[in-house]
């Protein structure tokens, strides 16, 4: 038995913690709780051993050991040290992201005695009273009786001091401050399962026909009488198998009039019995609305060559990854379903990574379709409990088929032979958090380390990932066919220019696309409209002053967002008229006046998603619209409401921002129309052209995946740019060798790496001190084979109130870039720069 564990915790210090076991026994991989700076954390081991350190160290003990077993294997704790390493992130956090189970630990504070409470209460009830008169004469009752229930010195939970005083917690935090109590943290293990009643017909019930007393051979007894609602209860049962949920036993009874105290009349009677199940996880499948999926065709010849080739990798083993590049509509998801088959008949689990959390109804639904109770799913927007549930399910093997956002890529898989990353170029696989790690890069390194075969599939692969297959780090799989032969739509570009010389107006819409719009609503088709912003107005500006009305924890103008219009899924109004920051969420009323010149001539510039809908309304009356937005969708629930309703044709005109580009298969979509996408060519960006690229291709994508054939049209200021002469011709190949022809040239990713410096602080003086005493240290410091650009304010200066500075560092290689962060980290730490006021992003994803 070890004495002692290095714990990682979620501090942000690159360091373990060592502690005493004191015949505890825990292995590395488990979770233990542990004191910290005054209050409990759960940490994780990360080795044991029998090496005490020196005395000049004191060396507090575990508090509890929370698992019997390790929760995470020695791969997952390889990977965990690897993301450390390169993200240049604590390790403690990193390991604490891996296991989603906070639902399992229940945080609470406990009160005890202290010393001044037992000298007042020793005092007597005069002296005290004279020193708080503030207090009334039922509060200093309470605090004297808390005193005396608390004599004994253990400690209490609230709860138990309210029941016994009837002391609230305003009252012990005022005690704690007086120092007549100590308040200290205490975390409890709790059982995280979702558990549901069932009621189960006994044997004798099960015996009953018929009202009246009736001899039940079997049993060899005689039965009470039942009354008409018993027999309801019993009848109910037996239909259902004799088992059957309380609640919904209870649903349907109700509607028939029989009270809830039937069934517990029936229970005390020993009829029926009640048992504690664990409570099943649904998957929904609204998001298809319940159509048939592409796996159940045959694959095409390209598809089929594709899947030899994946098929040929895991039958081979070893690490070797693949980058599958099939455009819109080509059927990757058949042949990622069929690859999944393949590595399920070997014995293998298999994982499959989408970007966003609005993808995972219409995919999961698709994988229960092929793998029924095999799946599991794994996102944020799960409750705790449920996702801890899943997360147990997989580690037990129950669930082979794992379906996740970027997280799902620690699931506690065994047997993982196979990764698919869906949709590989999504930015959403970058999380903008410590630990600021990027999910197609984490699954890539996992398969290495497993051995396993990953797929990274895309119709408009990352700059990274293409460039790798090209110099022969991937092995590239392509798919330049739809399925069932169908044609990609013909993409046209509208000069708005143009438009505005023609018509002597700035329009939110062309002529084009509103007279193709009518026409394609009345052969009863369905279209789209991209208009990737969200709110009425993204600009409220002052006539007179040229005031920009701003958010106040931002450097950011506020949004419009109108009233009347703005519902979500169920019919029901939002918000009223607002004002209000996307980043921070602050809001505020819309004011009749200029806060600087008091003047009333306000002006509303842009347009967002929701005047978008307000327009297409006004323009084309008998028309179902709908808007898919972070306004409407805000549950998961949502999305697979608004999914159902435009699978069955109930919505034919769809707006919304970017949302609505992704992977969605909706076949009676004939006419795309994308407004506005190049506005962000000119934001401050080295990947704004790509990510214009890929979102015009991919939205352009929902057009034509049924039998008739689609139409896009393009609403653009730049007709000529690159992006949209090669969007036209659906011409990703092209696009790709011209944008990295620029990349070169200017030693941008995938040519350099790169790192974005963010130091950042409430106090402005603190953040240019910081910053620049780090500026100054890179200049001094001289590093070889890195270039430092800045410091100087981020392109968001001010976000939620804390002020923002920067540093990009680029390098040829990134064995040069990582050293160099983490001795700047430990420059930091002898300059007392605190860890948590420097923000590393490796590999960033947006320098705002």
């Amino acid at each position: 038995m070890s004495l002692f564990c290095d714990v990682a915790l979620p501090v942000p210090l690159d360091r373990a913690f060592t502690y005493e076991l004191r015949e505890l026994e825990a292995e590395v991989g488990a979770r233990v709780l542990v004191p910290f700076g005054g209050q409990q954390l759960i940490g994780v081991v990360v080795g044991v051993h029998d090496v005490r350190p020196g005395p000049e160290v004191e060396v507090k003990a575990v508090a509890c050991v929370l698992d019997e077993a390790a929760l995470l294997s020695d791969e997952l704790m390889q990977l965990g040290k690897w993301i450390a390493q390169y993200y240049c992130a604590p390790l403690g956090d990193v390991l604490r992201g891996m296991l989603p189970l906070t639902a399992e630990v229940r945080r609470q504070w406990v009160y005890r005695i202290g010393e001044q409470g037992r000298r007042v209460q020793y005092e007597g009830a005069a002296k005290g009273s004279s020193r708080r008169s503030k207090l009334s004469v039922e509060d200093q009752n309470r605090e004297y009786a808390v005193l005396n229930y608390l004599e004994s010195g253990e400690t209490s939970k609230i709860s138990a001091i309210r029941s016994a005083t009837g002391a609230n917690k305003a009252l012990l935090d005022a005690m704690a401050k007086k120092r007549w109590l100590v308040r200290e943290p205490l975390a409890e293990v709790r059982d995280a399962r979702r558990l549901e009643t069932v009621a189960v017909l006994e044997e004798q019930g099960s015996g009953i026909r018929e009202q009246g007393l009736e001899s039940d051979a079997a049993a060899g007894k005689r039965l009470p009488k039942l009354n008409e609602n018993q027999l309801a209860v019993m009848a109910e049962l037996a239909g259902c198998g004799g088992r059957e949920l309380v609640r919904e036993l209870r649903a349907r009874l109700g509607a028939r009039g029989v009270p809830d105290s039937t069934l517990a009349t029936l229970v005390k009677r020993g009829l029926v019995r009640l048992e504690e199940t664990a409570q099943a996880f649904h998957v929904s499948g609204l998001g298809n609305g319940g159509k048939k999926f592409a796996h159940e065709h045959a694959l095409n010849e390209a598809q089929t060559e594709a899947l030899g080739t994946l098929v040929a990798a895991m039958e081979k083993g070893g690490f070797r990854p693949h980058l599958l590049y099939g455009i819109t509509g080509s059927g990757k998801t058949a042949v990622y379903v069929a690859a999944m088959q393949r590595a399920l008949a070997a014995g293998k689990s298999a994982l499959l990574l989408v970007p966003e959390i609005g993808l995972t109804p219409g995919i999961a639904a698709q994988m229960v379709a092929a793998f029924a109770g095999e799946v599991a799913l794994l996102h944020s927007q799960l409750t705790p409990d449920e996702r801890a549930e899943q997360w147990h399910r997989i580690r037990r093997g129950e669930a082979r088929v794992v379906v996740g956002t970027r997280s799902a890529v620690f699931a506690p898989m065994p047997d993982l032979g196979l990764i698919l990353v869906d949709e590989e170029h999504d930015g959403s696989y970058k999380q903008e958090e410590t630990p600021r790690y990027h999910g197609r890069d984490v699954a890539v390194m996992r398969a290495k380390l497993l051995g396993c075969t990953v797929v990274l599939g895309s119709a408009t692969p990352s700059l990274e990932s293409w460039n790798n297959a090209e110099r022969g780090r991937y092995a590239r799989v392509e798919m330049r066919e739809r399925v069932q032969s169908r044609p990609l739509p013909a993409v046209e570009m509208i000069d708005m220019r143009e438009e505005f010389r023609e018509t002597g107006q700035e329009q939110m819409f062309s002529r084009k696309l509103l007279v193709e719009t009518q026409a394609t609503l009345d052969r009863g088709e369905q279209a789209i409209i991209l208009l990737n912003r969200r709110g009425y107005s993204f600009v409220v500006m002052c006539r007179s002053c040229g005031e920009k009305i701003e958010c106040e924890n931002c450097a950011i103008s506020l949004t419009y967002h109108k009233p009347g219009n703005e519902q979500d899924l169920n019919g029901e109004a939002r918000v009223g008229q607002r004002l209000e920051c996307h980043y921070c969420g602050y809001k505020r009323g819309v004011p009749k006046a200029c806060p600087k010149c008091a003047s009333e001539h306000l002006y509303y510039l842009g347009a967002g998603s929701q005047q978008g809908e307000e327009r297409l309304q006004e323009l084309f009356p008998g028309a179902r619209i709908g808007r898919m937005d972070r306004d409407t969708v805000r549950t998961r629930g949502d999305m697979e409401r608004l999914l159902s309703r435009l699978h069955s044709g109930e919505i034919n005109l769809l707006v919304g921002t970017q949302m609505i580009a992704k992977g969605h298969d909706i076949h009676g979509v004939t006419l795309v129309g994308v407004v506005g996408a190049d506005f962000a060519l000119g934001l401050p960006d080295f990947r704004a052209a790509e990510r214009v690229f890929q979102l015009i291709t991919q939205v352009s994508g929902r057009a034509g995946r049924g039998d008739l054939p689609g139409k896009v049209l393009v609403q653009t200021y730049q007709p000529d740019h690159y992006v949209n002469k090669f969007a036209r011709e659906h011409d990703y190949t092209g696009f790709a060798a011209r944008e990295m022809y620029f990349r070169r040239g200017m030693r941008y990713p995938p040519f350099s790496v790169l790192a974005n410096v963010i130091v950042q602080s409430e106090h402005l003086e603190e953040v240019l001190d910081w910053s620049s005493r780090l500026g100054r240290w890179f200049e001094q410091r001289k590093l070889a084979g890195v270039r430092v650009l800045g410091p100087a304010a981020a392109p968001l200066s001010r976000l939620k109130r804390i002020y923002r500075y920067h540093l990009i560092l680029k390098a040829d290689r990134r064995d040069v870039l990582g050293p160099a962060l983490r001795e700047m980290l430990a420059v930091m730490d002898r300059e007392e720069i605190p860890r948590r006021s420097v923000v590393v992003d490796v590999d960033a994803m947006h320098l705002m």
